[in-house]
């Protein structure tokens, strides 16, 4: 017998010289219509208005009697309850039917089981990863002058904050338990109080399949029309971010001049090097050791729906792009591929869960606020459950940042520093979203026991 060992130990040179074409011409696309982003250059082009208008006016500058600090602090506002506005609906109609799915007797089986642990596994571990780096970097503690960015009232209310964070641990417990569950679900909602609320919604979206089916089909179909209204409500509220994005960044640097430029600076590169960090060997590591399957020929492999998730900053845009080459290039099977990647598109987006956990830590830093060990897992912890609930449309996680701060109490106006950075980091999250998606598809395939194509060409490499 004769035996043939093939010196690359990747894909058989046919494969190899498709697989790179593809990819080179697939780039070329993504690039061109990166360029034509319209939304990302107008982004830009605000931030660099922004900057000149706020340098210029300073906070005490006035026409007709109005500061442009106020006209400014007006129209950032405005786009903050404009985003505010749609959390409620949109995070409740999205838990319920991603809960409804997975709690039907069809659905949620052993791969329902399998699938979700390995949603909330990767989720945790991302946020993990934003949270230990934001506590070694800190970057929200080079703010020269955080009392510039409150109010005097904000001032006392932030004081107050940091007393009861730093309070009795036991007390901190048992405030964080009455709010899981509370005892008037339109109230805690109806103040921002989401933990009750995300609480409330994965039990009603769970028992909702539990029904008859003609009740379930109604119920479902009532909040699925919901979900898809604000999802609607949100692209146009999105449609004005150029506009917010100018108010609320020229707002901080009339506030504060040139100073948040520093902090804003160090809290992008944490949040990139925490991405980095996890599609990058959190991610592969998991493929290697738990998947068998080559990282590298994994991301050949998925490389259009890659690069077509940066191009749009959309992991729901990306769904049928990242199922074609799931099940097409990567080689696992429809049953697997249909179930997980369109759950994931919405569930499991663990790049926007370690941005939105660095968010909410850096605006607490800004200020001058030290959370307390027990109030630092509440973070944790919301996040995990509201990224059950983040729209896979662009610079969506800003719900959840806005929904996290308004449970701790803390201003919003934080986000309009990190509004500065924010176009080039939801497209570097929706590229980690993306890919650990695709992850979820190979290892629960492996542990279905199917052996993809990316397995089989490992098994290959060395013929006879």
């Amino acid at each position: 017998m004769k035996v043939c060992i093939q010196l690359h130990l990747t894909l058989p040179l046919k494969d190899f010289f498709v697989y790179n074409f593809y990819s080179y011409k697939s780039l070329h696309l993504h690039l061109l219509k990166l360029m034509k982003n319209n939304i990302l250059f107008q982004v830009f082009g605000s931030i660099f208005l922004a900057v000149i208008a706020g340098l210029m006016t300073g906070p005490d500058r006035a026409i007709f009697g109005v500061t442009y600090l106020q006209l400014f602090t007006l129209i950032g506002q405005l786009f903050l309850n404009a985003l505010t506005l749609v959390v409620v609906p949109l995070v409740a109609s999205s838990i319920i039917i991603g809960t409804a799915r997975l709690g039907s007797e069809g659905s949620f089986g052993k791969l329902g089981v399998k699938t979700f642990g390995y949603f909330m596994t990767t989720s945790l571990l991302a946020i993990v990863t934003g949270w230990l780096l934001m506590m070694a970097f800190s970057p929200g503690s080079l703010q020269e002058s955080p009392a510039a960015l409150v109010s005097v009232a904000e001032k006392a209310r932030l004081v107050a904050l940091e007393q009861q964070t730093q309070g009795n641990v036991f007390s901190t417990i048992e405030q964080i338990l009455f709010k899981i569950v509370p005892s008037n679900i339109l109230a805690v909602a109806s103040q921002g109080q989401m933990l009750g609320l995300i609480f409330f919604s994965l039990l009603f979206g769970f028992f909702s399949a539990k029904i008859e089916p003609e009740a379930a089909s109604i119920v479902q179909g009532f909040w699925r029309g919901i979900f898809q209204i604000m999802m609607k409500m949100t692209q146009m509220v999105m449609k004005a971010l150029p506009i917010g994005v100018f108010g609320l960044v020229a707002k901080v640097v009339a506030s504060t001049g040139l100073d948040s430029v520093k902090p804003v600076g160090m809290f992008f590169l944490v949040v990139i090097l925490g991405l980095l960090i996890h599609g990058l060997i959190i991610l592969p590591l998991m493929l290697r050791f738990i998947g068998g399957v080559n990282p590298f020929l994994h991301f050949r492999a998925i490389a259009p729906a890659l690069l077509t998730a940066f191009s749009t900053s959309s992991t729901a845009a990306t769904l049928p792009i990242t199922i074609d080459c799931v099940e097409k290039r990567a080689g696992v099977s429809n049953r697997i591929c249909s179930f997980t990647i369109p759950l994931a598109s919405s569930v499991n987006l663990s790049g926007s869960a370690l941005y939105v956990c660095c968010a909410v830590l850096f605006s607490a830093q800004v200020y001058g606020i030290h959370l307390s060990f027990v109030t630092q897992l509440l973070v944790v912890l919301m996040t995990l459950l509201t990224s059950l609930g983040v729209a896979g449309i662009p610079s969506a996680s800003l719900i959840s940042v806005l929904m996290i701060l308004q449970t701790l109490g803390l201003p919003a106006d934080a986000i309009g520093m990190i509004l500065a950075v924010e176009r080039l980091l939801d497209m570097s999250r929706s590229v980690v979203n993306v890919f650990g998606n695709t992850c979820c598809a190979v290892l629960v395939a492996r542990s279905e026991g199917e052996a993809t194509d990316l397995i089989k060409h490992l098994k290959t490499s060395i013929s006879a």
